[in-house]
């Protein structure tokens, strides 16, 4: 039998759905908020409540945002010929805190995994290649994870473009189009979200041609 109150234990269960979050972290943060002041747990209550009524996903990168397009695809000043390829939203912030890359992006939603049932069609590797179809794009940076899941997802687009370039009809439209991966910086396993300024911003000038 629990001594906790039902509320308690409630919202301990709904921690412990978070990744990374176990039974002493959820129950530090359900007592965190027990003695947090009433407005500020509103507030808090409102912005998670509200969290998907307000997101949506860019049409041209599939980023989130908050208007579709996204700041970055609207923005005339960045560079939309250049697309880095990312995993996730996360990896979007963590590149634009570098300052250093002007470019656009694409955020496939996750990796090839194929033990998790996750191929090409369940991230938005079909969404890129038909922005590369279109023509006009100078440079990918494959910038997906330096992970076993993360390298397999670039050699895929990688092939996948290559295929492009040589289909009938596409040569012009792709042709000297080049593709890139970050190199120096990233050790192998590392997750780009957990990359600092300096180092990020060394893999995008060491990266290389794919």
């Amino acid at each position: 039998m629990s001594v906790l109150p039902k509320s308690i234990v409630r919202l301990i269960e709904h921690f412990q759905r978070l990744p990374g979050i176990g039974p002493k972290t959820a129950s530090r943060l359900s007592l965190y908020l027990l003695n947090m002041p009433q407005p500020h747990l509103e507030a808090l209550a409102s912005s998670i409540a509200g969290l998907k009524k307000s997101i949506v996903f860019c049409s041209v990168c599939f980023n989130i945002a908050e208007a579709d397009p996204c700041p970055v695809c609207s923005d005339t000043q960045r560079i939309q010929e250049l697309i880095c390829v990312v995993e996730s939203p996360v990896d979007v912030f963590q590149v634009e805190k570098t300052g250093k890359y002007k470019g656009s992006y694409h955020v496939l939603h996750g990796a090839i995994n194929p033990l998790n049932n996750i191929g090409p069609d369940e991230i938005r590797i079909n969404e890129l290649l038909q922005r590369i179809k279109k023509g006009g794009i100078k440079e990918i940076i494959l910038a997906t994870n330096p992970n076993m899941e993360g390298e397999a997802t670039s050699m895929y687009i990688k092939r996948e473009i290559y295929r492009l370039q040589h289909a009938n009809g596409q040569k012009e439209n792709l042709n000297g189009l080049l593709v890139t991966r970050l190199a120096h910086g990233l050790p192998v396993g590392a997750d780009l979200e957990y990359a600092d300024e300096v180092t990020l911003s060394r893999a995008f000038e060491g990266r290389r041609e794919y």
